[in-house]
């Protein structure tokens, strides 16, 4: 449903246009060009993206393809292209260009080496990159992250929300994607999410939340401030599915869902103000909690900014290992 214009709200603000390659009638390639107006409005940047780009090993399949969205970016008055990019943040970003080795996460794509050499021939030059991490998690919570968290809750008047059900989540769903807005603004090509998206977001990604790996932080008024969100790796429950919910891949992804030990960390968010001021160490203390609870053994972060230092600091106190790359390319038309 996501490039449907009838369900998605993204298409409030964005328009598109989708491409084949096709070689003997056979289906060889295929691309979207999008025209995010909203983007446009808040960077000031006329560029359009490329997405959902997948080609054989052919250069010249990748070259066609990039040319259709670049010529209709040109016609539509852009100044730019730059991609892999979705709709919206919340889409899949980034060729990877590094840990080709690795499973894609659940917000992730996956793709061959020879995906950013044929956009690079292209005359694609590097954007932004964003990296990966695995976190071990071992079976009791580092001392430094309960002593710091301590100190937080006393200096702040702060408190984690004790969840009970998903219920419970629900009642947060609306603030969540509140500080996603607050706090994620900066972010290489983000755009405030509208009312209808982040409804649209609640009823598509709440069935997935499990109170176990849903850290919420309230103030002395009950008001969110910050939240973590992390879920059992799907990963290779979704390879065994082999894109098929039915009739087994349903029981994968249950499967999945209640006996893991690999968990994927989803989204995080500290309000600016408390910016800086240990609330990480409340966060990442209820999600190990939650992770040893379920016997995780290893975590795996979705793609952050290479720059994104706030996120990289959360891992402080965890052996890490710095696994897969991505990147997001640009050309000037």
């Amino acid at each position: 449903t996501t490039l449907q214009q009838t369900t998605n709200p993204a298409f409030d603000h964005c328009e598109s246009r989708y491409w084949l390659a096709y070689r003997d009638r056979k289906i060889v390639g295929r691309i979207a060009g999008i025209i995010n107006h909203s983007y446009i409005q808040r960077w000031g940047k006329k560029y359009a993206r490329f997405g959902w780009f997948d080609f054989e090993d052919d250069e010249t399949v990748a070259f066609v393809l990039l040319r259709q969205v670049e010529q209709w970016a040109s016609e539509r008055g852009m100044d730019a292209v730059h991609g892999p990019m979705g709709l919206t943040n919340f889409d899949p970003a980034g060729v990877l260009v590094e840990g080709y080795d690795q499973f894609a996460t659940l917000a992730e794509l996956y793709n061959y080496p020879y995906y950013p050499a044929c956009i690079e021939k292209a005359g694609y030059q590097k954007e932004v990159d964003w990296v990966e991490y695995k976190i071990s998690v071992s079976n009791k919570v580092p001392e430094k992250i309960e002593q710091a968290a301590s100190i937080v809750k006393r200096r702040y008047k702060l408190s984690t929300v004790n969840l009970q059900n998903t219920n419970d989540i629900t009642h947060y769903a609306r603030a969540i994607f509140e500080l996603v807005n607050t706090c994620y603004g900066h972010l290489h090509g983000m755009v405030p999410l509208t009312e209808k998206q982040i409804h649209y977001y609640i009823r598509r990604y709440l069935s997935f939340m499990r109170k176990d790996f849903v850290s919420l932080v309230v103030d002395l008024e009950g008001t969110l401030i910050a939240f973590a969100i992390a879920m059992p790796s799907l990963s290779r429950a979704l390879q065994k599915a082999n894109g098929s919910l039915f009739p087994f891949g349903l029981f994968h992804i249950m499967k999945a869902l209640r006996n893991n030990n690999v968990a994927e960390l989803c989204l995080v968010a500290i309000r600016p103000d408390f910016q800086g001021k240990g609330v990480n160490a409340l966060l990442m203390e209820e999600i190990h909690k939650g992770c040893i609870r379920n016997n995780i053994i290893m975590a795996e972060g979705n793609p952050e900014l290479e720059s994104n230092k706030q996120v990289q600091s959360l891992w402080t106190y965890y052996e890490t290992q710095q696994h897969k790359r991505r990147r997001s390319y640009l050309k000037y038309l």
